[in-house]
């Protein structure tokens, strides 16, 4: 066996989930969720792109799951999550398939739902169809609740065939039919060779790439089913998410690479001049479509900062709010004593003060007269110790 091919068959496993749930979207499909890490840890979750599964983010689930609560799932169709079938097409779904951007956000609602605990937060990050999924569901009230921060990568919201870079000519109507129909192509990938994985780096990945990073890449992309890649396809062809980017009124950090072919760095560009409240916009140079899987330090190290800056601050202002909550209960509560205390001490003041007053009446009419009847009715029996001597 060759070096390269010894380089090759010995790319680590996929990490091992601690837990696997099932979501269950809006239309009943059934999405798989892997949960790495710690419970009750910081959380994130993950969400691959197109002709990908949780496997494409290895790299980041080994880094993180040491002290974050990662989770990941297959969109609809890709890995161990089911194909969808044409009885549950529904509102933005390709006519037959049953996926759009309405679905989407809906798979993302349901993991968000499944994963998370009412009210809990995660950052959340998105490679390329996964980035569209956070911008799809900005709007939905489940990603509201549980969203602190986001992470966009190498992805984009309109004009996706338009202005890729696949096809090496000049813009225009030709080059965007020609790469609609390529990027559509309903022809099987086949089996990874020299060949596919030479022409997976050119279309996805930067001409530097470290040959095992391109072959798991390959394998990953080549198990996607062929209905999924050509129906997803279609989707993203005809994609227009741009108020959705306007909805992401969160903290937002986006991430690209310069030699991005499948979706040009003016698309992150455009999304950190459009973002209401972006983070910042981090260009890797001759870096290409798959950041994650070509640079998986840069973008650790981003989750990590979002994580750190928007997680744990907001878990710092809620020790300071219970801190808060806490000091006013005993406040309260000292106030309150000290209230009674004073009520007694006025009590007392004013019943000396008025010996006339019920108090002071009560005590010797409880006695006095009792003593007295006692004593009258019965004139030979002594009422005192003097009496009795």
């Amino acid at each position: 066996m060759s070096r390269l091919m010894q380089r090759f068959a010995t790319a680590p496993a996929p990490p091992v989930a601690a837990r696997e749930l099932t979501a269950v979207s809006a239309d009943g499909s059934r999405l798989h969720v892997e949960v790495h890490g710690p419970d009750g840890a910081p959380a994130v979750v993950l969400a691959h792109g197109w002709t990908c599964s949780t496997r494409f983010w290895a790299a980041q689930i080994r880094e993180l799951a040491a002290d974050h609560r990662v989770i990941a799932y297959d969109q609809r169709g890709h890995g161990r999550t089911p194909a969808v079938g044409e009885a549950v097409a529904g509102a933005g779904a390709v006519a037959g398939y049953g996926y759009g951007t309405e679905a989407l956000a809906d798979d993302l609602e349901a993991v968000l739902a499944a994963a998370l605990a009412p009210g809990e937060r995660a950052v959340l990050a998105g490679h390329s169809m996964g980035g569209m999924t956070l911008m799809a569901a900005a709007s939905r009230p489940g990603f509201a609740e549980h969203a602190a921060a986001a992470l966009l990568c190498s992805t984009g919201s309109s004009r996706l065939v338009a202005e890729s870079l696949v096809v090496p000519m000049r813009a225009g109507a030709f080059r965007t039919r020609l790469t609609r129909a390529i990027l559509g192509s309903r022809a099987p990938l086949g089996p990874v060779t020299p060949v596919s994985r030479r022409i997976l780096r050119y279309a996805t990945m930067g001409p530097g790439t470290a040959p095992e990073r391109v072959a798991e890449c390959a394998r990953i992309v080549h198990a996607c089913p062929r209905r999924t890649r050509v129906a997803w396809a279609h989707v993203l062809a005809g994609l227009d998410l741009d108020s959705g980017v306007r909805e992401m009124r969160l903290p937002t950090a986006v991430v690209a690479g310069t030699a991005d072919r499948l979706t040009p760095i003016v698309h992150a560009r455009a999304l950190a001049a459009s973002l209401p409240e972006c983070t910042g916009l981090v260009e890797l140079a001759g870096t290409g479509h798959m950041t994650p899987v070509e640079a998986p330090e840069v973008v650790t190290a981003e989750i990590r900062k979002l994580v750190d800056a928007y997680l744990g601050r907001e878990a710092a202002a809620g020790q300071g709010s219970r801190t808060a909550r806490e000091a006013a209960a005993q406040q309260d509560s000292g106030t309150a004593r000290e209230a009674a205390a004073q009520q007694d001490s006025g009590t007392a003041r004013e019943a000396a003060a008025r010996p006339d007053s019920r108090t002071a009446r009560e005590i010797p009419a409880a006695r006095e007269p009792r003593t007295v009847r006692e004593a009258a009715a019965r004139p030979g029996t002594p009422t005192t110790q003097e009496e009795k001597a």
